[in-house]
């Protein structure tokens, strides 16, 4: 068992760097986006945004546009890229899929954070590692559909690929420096999402404003909802697996309500690593930013265990929570069943926010899409591209006939 970047013991390269870190970020509006953009803007001296994407938000567009006057935008809409280059004639703006792309890769820059929803932000991610960037990645998609891939074009162009999400931040934290030889199993936290004290039988009458209803974290509609199915964690297994070269069998999930220790890390002496601190993913985001140094959160909470008094722990339970069930599965199969159990994810959860299929079929979904699936072992990214594609037309098909 080896990291990616080094022979035994768990760091990345230091790079050289600007004096000011210039940052592209992918899904500037989104809710990763948004702190990512708060942590430029608090530290002037440290960073500076190069370029970003959004989708159709485009007073916010605006405003990140007028306040951080970055080289390049991208939006979804070509009319949308139209009419706000004539508001900022000094910004190139650029639009649709080959905009996400020019964001991305674009060469002036020495940080990609990508923080878009789903596996579009898979071919910018290969395209930015292809130019030498390091990735500060919050999309756990990219790895879960193509981790392989990732992974093996990073250690191709030395690049280090930085976790955001704040379960992988706390366990490259803990991992830093450490002989990854001598790891007995990587915890992951689950706060158990909306719907944690329910039972599957309770779970046939939620709704959606219910499923939103997060108890600690504040985040996006579709990362809500895979953290109240629990595919959230599944995913974050995956991407586990794929950032720090650990088979399954040494990747486990524990509940912990509090969110407050964001995983840790148990070594073969019993010795276990844990990270603290308060919900707060400008943490994690920041980190991944200033990495290998540490500078003072703004505006942030300190941890204070006196306060809290208790934590508390529970064994998973697979059966309450199938879609982390299904995810492991997926993982261990490896080829293109993550690709598919991933896309399949997205449609279900996007017609669940729609109100088309209620909560409890998302995973009825997913696993008759896993069922029907044959894995292509060794996948190319284009083969990885056509079997996502051709999973979301199946999803859509089944609810046709379901319907």
């Amino acid at each position: 068992m080896s990291n990616p970047f080094s022979n035994h013991f768990f760091s990345y390269p230091r790079k050289e760097v600007h004096m000011r870190k210039k940052i592209s970020l992918l899904g500037a509006t989104g809710s990763i986006g948004r702190q990512t953009i708060d942590i430029i803007h608090s530290n002037p001296e440290k960073f500076e945004l190069e370029s970003f994407s959004a989708g159709m938000n485009i007073n916010k567009v605006r405003e990140i546009a007028s306040v951080h006057q970055p080289r390049v935008v991208s939006v979804m809409r070509r009319e949308d890229a139209q009419s706000l280059k004539t508001e900022f004639p000094s910004i190139q703006f650029v639009h649709g899929d080959e905009g996400l792309l020019e964001v991305a890769a674009h060469t002036n820059s020495d940080v990609l954070v990508n923080a878009v929803i789903g596996s579009v932000g898979l071919t910018p991610t290969m395209e930015a590692i292809r130019v030498g960037k390091t990735i500060a990645i919050a999309n756990k998609e990219t790895l879960v559909a193509a981790g392989d891939i990732v992974m093996a074009e990073a250690r191709k162009h030395n690049v280090p690929i930085l976790p955001v999400d704040s379960e992988h931040s706390a366990l490259f934290q803990a991992l830093n420096g450490e002989n990854v030889k001598r790891v007995n199993r990587l915890i992951l936290t689950a706060s158990g999402g909306s719907f944690r004290e329910l039972t599957r039988e309770d779970l046939t009458r939620v709704t959606v404003e219910q499923a939103l209803a997060h108890p600690n974290w504040s985040m996006g509609n579709k990362l809500t909802i895979d953290s109240a199915t629990m595919m959230n964690k599944g995913l974050e297994v995956i991407e586990a697996h794929h950032l720090f070269d650990m088979p399954y069998d040494k990747i486990d999930v524990l509940l912990h309500k509090e969110s407050i220790i964001h995983s840790m890390v148990e070594f073969e002496d019993t010795s276990v690593m844990a990270q603290l601190g308060s919900p707060d993913m400008r943490v994690p985001i920041q980190y991944a930013l200033t990495y290998p140094d540490r500078i003072q959160m703004q505006n942030a909470k300190p941890l204070r265990l006196e306060e809290i008094g208790q934590l508390h722990f529970e064994k998973m339970d697979f059966v309450r929570f199938k879609a982390l069930a299904l995810a492991y599965s997926a993982g261990k199969e490896g080829g293109t069943m993550p690709t598919a159990m991933n896309a399949a994810n997205e449609i279900a959860v996007g017609l669940f926010l729609k109100g088309t299929i209620p909560f409890i079929r998302i995973e009825e979904m997913i696993e008759r899409i896993m069922d029907a699936h044959q894995t292509i072992a060794h996948p190319d990214l284009q083969t990885i591209l056509e079997t996502d594609s051709l999973t979301r037309k199946m999803v859509y098909a089944m609810v046709e006939l379901i319907i």
